[in-house]
């Protein structure tokens, strides 16, 4: 979870929601992506979506079988569904998200065979150090 870390820490330093996530295929990352919803002015400009954009073309396959994402807050329903959309083999997150959360807080749709997905899902990795940075973030936009 070091460098999904990392990669929120950049989103919180340029105004955005701090979230990290990396996809890893043979101990190898090959793709990584961040928050930057603000700076292309696209809603679907989220860490997973950015993550998965740049691991299909590294790998020229929309397919990312046999790939674990790893992410610092569960994905909200958009990004659930391109992770099933994009056969994501593990999805490792760090914060639970109450409120939006797609993976294991308010519905499980990642490894929900009903949308045919075999997405295994294992969060609260790292959440401590995932959550703080979230609510350092939010506090200092409520402080402004």
């Amino acid at each position: 979870m070091k460098e999904p870390l990392r990669l929120a820490q950049k989103a919180f330093e340029e105004g955005e929601v701090p979230v990290g996530a990396i996809i890893v295929k043979d101990n190898q990352i090959i793709g990584r992506g961040y928050n930057q919803r603000e700076r292309l002015n696209d809603p679907t400009a989220h860490a997973e979506i950015l993550a998965i954009t740049a691991a299909t073309g590294t790998l020229k396959d929309w397919r990312l079988t046999d790939c674990i994402l790893y992410v610092t807050k569960e994905p909200c329903p958009m990004c659930a569904g391109a992770i099933i959309n994009s056969r994501v083999n593990q999805l490792i997150f760090g914060a639970y998200d109450e409120e939006k959360g797609c993976c294991g807080s308010l519905y499980q749709l990642c490894g929900d065979r009903r949308l045919d997905s075999r997405t295994a899902v294992k969060g609260g990795v790292e959440e401590v150090k995932c959550a703080s940075i979230l609510k350092e973030f939010f506090q200092s936009k409520r402080n402004k």
